[in-house]
């Protein structure tokens, strides 16, 4: 085990948290009007929850049947929830503020 792998799954925590919130913010404004987003976003938002859960546990328990350490099979579920917020993220800043 790589003494520094708690180290990265924490900043790996941190980056997912950060553009989690984001997005969060991102959708909110859209209800409010001060965002664009698509008209389905917030059936979306509920959708993609159980897809980026179950893909995380399968990429953790695969890690796990081979014989891989914790610390890499949460990297790997945390890499399937990193790629899902970094969409996300990229999806919805794209579109900017509805104002202009």
């Amino acid at each position: 085990m790589d003494p520094l792998s708690f180290l990265r799954i924490g900043f790996e925590a941190a980056r997912i948290g950060v553009e989690a919130q984001a997005v969060i913010s991102m959708r909110v404004a859209g209800m409010m009007g001060l965002w664009d987003v698509s008209p389905l976003e917030s059936f979306q938002m509920m959708q993609e929850k159980p897809v980026a859960v179950a893909a995380a546990a399968e990429a953790a328990a695969f890690a796990l049947m081979r014989g891989q350490t914790a610390d890499r099979a949460i990297s790997a579920s945390m890499t399937q929830i990193g790629n899902h917020t970094s969409a996300n993220m990229i999806r919805l800043s794209r579109r900017g503020p509805s104002w202009f």
